[in-house]
């Protein structure tokens, strides 16, 4: 059997922290699929193509992975993939309440679905996507950016920001 896990986020663009989660989760499943929502209301920062590529860049080691993207509810994009169990990184305590009230709106869509949490390590516990943009924004060292986000896309960050 096949045991297939999702991990879905906006991932605009990817962190070290949401990096961390996917490495640490392809260990735990056959496959790893990672969830890029699209949500049409939304300004995002990245396109749903340039996070996939983002995303395949950075991870391009795993063997066990798979990027792909999805709109509307996570849960059904994750029953869509045939997958058994969602994945959700918890960062601060105060992620738990949210992600906790999210899991069991899943549960009442599709109690098929587990939800697995695994807890940032400590050095990835305050890393946002909305944290790291700020910190481009306002700082030209790359040096520093790259304690939140993968070295190998900061060109394209720094591009997107400029043109925004």
């Amino acid at each position: 059997m096949n045991r297939i896990g999702v991990y879905t986020g906006s991932f605009d663009p990817v962190t070290l922290g949401h990096l961390h989660i996917i490495r640490r989760a392809t260990r735990l499943f056959d496959e790893l699929i990672v969830g890029i929502g699209i949500n049409a209301d939304k300004r995002s920062l990245f396109e749903s193509q340039e996070r996939i590529e983002l995303i395949a860049e950075v991870t391009r080691d795993i063997p066990n992975l798979r990027i792909e993207t999805f709109d509307g509810l996570a849960v059904d994009f994750v029953r869509s993939c045939n997958a058994a169990a969602m994945v959700r990184g918890i960062r601060p305590l105060t992620d738990i309440a949210g992600e906790f009230t999210m899991m069991m709106a899943n549960r009442q869509l599709d109690d098929s679905i587990e939800t697995v949490f695994l807890m940032a390590d400590e050095e990835y516990a305050h890393i946002s996507s909305s944290l790291l943009k700020q910190i481009a924004e306002l700082s030209d060292d790359d040096s520093r950016l790259a304690k939140f986000v993968p070295a190998a896309i900061i060109p394209q960050l720094r591009e997107k920001l400029r043109l925004r």
